[in-house]
Parts: C-alpha cells; sequence; structure tokens
C-alpha cells in the first residue's frame, strides 16, 4: 500500500471513532439517565462504552446495526457477523394522517407533481432558492409540491403549478408524486427510494453528497447537483432527466419494490431479542 492510500486507510479507520464519539456525546445523557435510573446500574464514561474500566463478559461480540437496505449498500465483504444491515426504518407515518383538502386537490387536478423540499437544511438566501426552484419548474412545465423546511422555501409569489407545505408524512406524499428532489439526507433518501420514483440530489453538505453519489451509480437518480452549484438551467435538466428516463424510472420502480419488500424495524428487533438471549 503507499503512502498516501495508507495516510487515507488510517483517517478512514479513525473517523469511525470521530463519529462514535460525536454520536455518544449526543445521546450520553438520555442513555446514561436510563441506566442510573431505570436499571440502576453505573453510567458510561465520558468518552462512551467502549472505555469501561470493567466491561461485561459477552457471549458474543455486540451487534452493530445498520439502518439501511443492502439493496442500496450491499454488505462489505470484510464485515463480521456481528455487523447487520437491517433495511430502512420506517415509522409508517401516514397510517392516522389526514392530508388537507387543498393539498389532495392539487394533486388530483392536473398532470402528476414533482416533490421539492430540501428538510432541515438552511440558506442565506431563501428568496434566491425559491425562484431557482420557481424557474427550473417554469422550465420544465412542472406542477410541483414544495416543501418550506428550514430553508424557507415559497417566500415569494407563487404560481397555481405550485403548492407549499409545512409538514406532509413522506411515506403518503412521495407514491403520489412521480419523482422528489431533495438535499439527500439519509431518511428523505429512504422514503424517495421506498416510493419507486427517480430522485434527484441537491446534497448541503455531511453524508448527503454520498448519497447522491450512490444514487447515481443504482441509476435511480441524475448525477446531484451540490448546493454551490446550483441554479435553475441544471436543476431544470436534473428534472427533465429523472421524469423522461425510462430505465432510469424503471431502475426506481424495481429498486423500490425490493425496499418495500424489508422491514428494518422488525429485523432490527429480532437481531436484538436473538442477542440478549445470548447474554
Amino acid at each position: 500500500m503507499s503512502e498516501r492510500n495508507s495516510f487515507k486507510a488510517s483517517l478512514n479507520y479513525l473517523s469511525y471513532f470521530l463519529i462514535e464519539f460525536l454520536s455518544w456525546r449526543d445521546k450520553s445523557k438520555i442513555i446514561n439517565d436510563f441506566r442510573t435510573q431505570v436499571l440502576g446500574v453505573p453510567p458510561l464514561p465520558f468518552l462512551g462504552a467502549r472505555y469501561r474500566k470493567n466491561p461485561p463478559k459477552q457471549l458474543s461480540p455486540l451487534p452493530v446495526l445498520y439502518s439501511f437496505s443492502s439493496y442500496v449498500i450491499p454488505k462489505p465483504v470484510d464485515w463480521g457477523a456481528s455487523q447487520h444491515i437491517t433495511g430502512y426504518w420506517f415509522l409508517n407515518e401516514d397510517e392516522n394522517y389526514q392530508p388537507p383538502e387543498k393539498l389532495v386537490n392539487f394533486i388530483n387536478n392536473g398532470s402528476t407533481p414533482i416533490f421539492i423540499g430540501f428538510g432541515s437544511m438552511t440558506t442565506r438566501d431563501p428568496k434566491d432558492l425559491t425562484n431557482i426552484v420557481l424557474s427550473a419548474l417554469e422550465k420544465t412545465k412542472q406542477r410541483a409540491v414544495l416543501l418550506s423546511g428550514w430553508a424557507g422555501l415559497g417566500q415569494t409569489e407563487l404560481h397555481d403549478n405550485v403548492h407549499i407545505v409545512d409538514y406532509v408524512p413522506f411515506e403518503w406524499l412521495f407514491p403520489k408524486m412521480k419523482a422528489v428532489v431533495h438535499h439527500g439526507g439519509s431518511g428523505t433518501t429512504a422514503y424517495g427510494l421506498r416510493a419507486g420514483i427517480p430522485n434527484v440530489i441537491v446534497p448541503f453538505f455531511a453524508d448527503q453528497p454520498a448519497w447522491g453519489e450512490r444514487l447515481a451509480q443504482l441509476g435511480v437518480s441524475p448525477k446531484s447537483i451540490p448546493k454551490k452549484e446550483l441554479d435553475a438551467d441544471k436543476l431544470a435538466e436534473a428534472i427533465n432527466i429523472a421524469i423522461s428516463n425510462e430505465q432510469l424510472r424503471d431502475n426506481a420502480g424495481y429498486l423500490g419494490e425490493k425496499i418495500r419488500s424489508e422491514n428494518g424495524l422488525i429485523e432490527a428487533v429480532n437481531i436484538i431479542k436473538s442477542y440478549l438471549k445470548q447474554s
């Protein structure tokens, strides 16, 4: 292995410890409160479970669960038996959802719309981002359900081809769309794939570029457009590909069927139960 590749491999290895620590600090209070107040056991140390002085004896390695689909990212050959890809963990939020009448009427009265929303991503200029989206819709002659989100989309005059929402369960909405345009967050990506329709990814940061690249590799999305490079022409081009490329739509439909055949929550629960029986 070259010196450069060795350095990259070391950084990759260290990144696991960094993410583990950051995740632990985010959840440590909840976990330690549960341990001390409910289980009556000592709290875990500042750095997390890995650094306990007297770790409990285990009959098998602690299972690690990855809540995505192996149809999206297959299990790497160097992973052990204790590492599991369970499938996505969907919450079935739409079971009791009553959609607003105006939203239902918009969806039903016209050509099938697309969805555009960037979730919890923020932007310094919501009006500019909104104008890019509206201009792309005009160029592609598409109707859209627009999620205002943290980016504050929709802070301008909207035409009849756009319906803005503050919240709607993706599980209910996405199957009614012809394509979804979003930031590539893992949760939104999961629902977009499950719906079996093309995705258009506009990544902002973090893991979003990786999901955008992977979906393009799977042939269910055009090449992603980084947020800093986004303009109306590029977005319009990506939307046109998403709604007109038959192979891309077939790929998305096939992958959606595979993901809907999984039950990641049940699989995760069964793995945990199996581990607890051995402990």
